[in-house]
């Protein structure tokens, strides 16, 4: 027979039992709802590189394309009428009249001289190489240069704060947005005047383009490609996108995080 005291030990025993398969239990389901969370939080961070290298190899193509019917613009446009010319100039020599001869001969070698440079800003226009080896300022420099080129439009690109480099796809990415915000003005803003500025502050660069352009409504425009490109672009970049528009012209301002942004960043994420 068990007396009180043994009957007691017992329910104790039975007690903690329960207690110990309970607190087994409950953490046997906090370790498999973390591990269910940590494979649902790998998965998104899987998602998100693999989001961010489409976005990036996109960014990559458009501006190969771009840098391809720029470079065919830019031959048969300009180098391509200047050696026209200086052939023309050679064809047409005089063996008679010397000093005509000799100013022909001249303006040929000028013109050849200026198709020569030419063709040289445009090898250092291919934008993806241009934009990691030298930046992202230098690349949009070249890039206004290239729309002042045509005496149409009046382009001017201010830099405030000190310059802080990003990474390589990020300045890649955002100069992708420049240029998309260059070619919507050329194409549809039926303007002549464009502001592009970056402002570094210690932890942000803001990405402002304003143009006196027709402007557009954007809530029948929220689904155009160019503006769902720009904005996926800047929450690739982490950053945030303001886009207003009026018939006085466009605003676009993207605010990006530096230090998501810079070399040692992406090296995390890889």
């Amino acid at each position: 027979m068990f007396t009180d005291s043994n009957e007691t030990i017992v329910v104790l025993i039975i007690c903690v039992i329960l207690l110990v398969a309970i607190l087994s239990a409950f953490i046997i389901t906090i370790i498999y709802k973390y591990q269910k969370r940590q494979i649902k939080y790998f998965k998104e961070i899987e998602e998100l590189k693999s989001a961010y290298k489409n976005t990036l190899l996109q960014s990559q193509l458009e501006m190969q394309e771009y840098t391809f019917q720029h470079i065919a613009r830019e031959i048969h446009d300009n180098i391509g009428q200047k050696l026209t010319l200086a052939k023309l100039y050679l064809n047409t020599l005089s063996y008679c009249d010397t000093n005509t001869t000799r100013s022909s001969v001249n303006d040929s070698l000028e013109l050849i001289t200026e198709s020569i440079s030419g063709l040289s800003d445009v090898s250092r226009s291919m934008s993806t190489e241009m934009i990691l080896q030298n930046g992202l300022v230098k690349g949009i420099e070249m890039e206004v240069a290239n729309v002042k080129k045509a005496g149409l439009y009046q382009v001017a690109f201010n830099i405030s704060g000190n310059e802080i480099f990003l990474s390589g796809n990020a300045e890649l990415v955002i100069f992708r947005i420049v240029q998309e915000c260059l070619n919507n003005f050329l194409k549809h803003a039926d303007g002549n005047y464009i502001s592009i500025g970056l402002n570094y502050t210690n932890d942000r660069l803001i990405l402002d383009i304003n143009d006196n352009g027709k402007g557009f409504d954007i809530d029948k425009q929220v689904n155009g490609a160019g503006l769902i490109n720009i904005r996926k672009r800047a929450v690739l970049l982490k950053g945030d996108c303001k886009i207003n528009s009026c018939n006085k012209g466009t605003s676009i301002i993207i605010n990006i995080p530096i230090n998501e942004n810079t070399e040692q960043a992406k090296a995390n994420i890889g």
